[in-house]
């Protein structure tokens, strides 16, 4: 390849990187390939798929290469702020932002919670026994999805929903409520595919999985919840970001937590962001988290559209 234009090896390399990602992330993938998967490097795999996400592509590519994988994978770009040609790499296409207005946020009424992203609810219910269902009965420890939690007693009785966004997503999280931001954390986890599949046949997936979680405290009409957002990586997402703005400046440890001085937060401010896709896990406990009713326990959903209230 050494011979090789420029234009031409970046797009071998990102041809390549996207049929990782189709292969892996794509939907009917049953036990056999998961046993398969068990032999794949998936940190390495993730880290090369992460490296092809981030190289510039030619302009005269761009419609080609990422237009034509966002067709495949069914997004929809005619709501991205840009045409596709504006878009450098792969990861700008996924990172992308979307045209003003397209999400207004339900408004506010008591114990409100709106969704933090465009997902499927692929499991929603209680917490009993400091465990929820990740699907056909299989339970994951709330202690220790939120490791570095010492507070995580918090959510007993209280709800889960798991909200899966596909490739075809886009994929920035949001504020989901009125309140305070009161800590992050972080998990260098396994890297195992979270898409159907993979969720009914790998035990305690959301727990072994690297992830990040932010978790606040609700004020006004959210008075009386305590709400985590925990946005679990996968196979070739292993970029799970949290906002800035949320550290202050100090860095999120790989492996740890930190306690964040009650940071007011909004509904549909910028809570964090997914490379290609992955799984939002949002809990709701507090002492009121008993009144607080889903209105949603399965389908698809949009930033900004009400999940429960009082």
């Amino acid at each position: 390849m050494s011979g090789w234009p420029a234009s031409l090896k970046v797009a071998l390399l990102l041809a390549l990187g996207l049929l990782l990602l189709l292969l892996v992330l794509g939907p009917g993938r049953g036990p056999f390939s998961l046993r398969l998967l068990r032999l794949y490097p998936k940190k390495l795999g993730s880290a090369f798929a992460g490296w092809a996400a981030r190289q510039p592509v030619p302009r005269f590519l761009r419609p080609a290469l990422l237009g034509g994988f966002a067709a495949q994978v069914g997004a929809d770009l005619k709501e991205a702020d840009r045409p596709v040609e504006d878009f450098e790499t792969l990861q700008d296409l996924f990172t992308r932002r979307l045209r003003p207005g397209l999400r207004p946020q339900d408004p506010p009424v008591p114990g409100f919670l709106n969704s933090p992203v465009d997902a499927r609810i692929v499991a929603a219910g209680r917490i009993t026994e400091g465990c929820a269902i990740q699907a056909k009965g299989l339970p994951y420890r709330i202690p220790e999805l939120l490791k570095h939690d010492p507070r995580a007693q918090r959510f007993e009785g209280g709800h889960y929903l798991v909200l899966y966004l596909a490739p075809k997503d886009y994929h920035r999280i949001h504020v989901p409520l009125e309140g305070r931001v009161t800590a992050l954390s972080r998990v260098e986890g396994e890297l195992w595919p979270v898409n159907e599949a993979s969720t009914a046949h790998t035990p305690r997936l959301y727990e072994r999985n690297r992830r990040a979680t932010w978790t606040a405290t609700g004020t006004g009409p959210d008075e009386g919840l305590e709400v985590a957002a925990v946005l679990v990586g996968a196979t070739h997402v292993g970029g799970v970001l949290l906002d800035a703005k949320w550290r202050e400046g100090r860095p999120l440890p790989k492996d740890g937590g930190m306690e964040v001085p009650g940071l007011p937060c909004a509904p549909g401010e910028d809570l964090g962001t997914f490379a290609f896709g992955s799984t939002v896990v949002l809990l709701v406990g507090g002492p009121r988290a008993e009144r607080w009713t889903p209105l949603r326990a399965d389908g698809d959903v949009r930033v900004g559209q009400r999940l429960g209230s009082y």
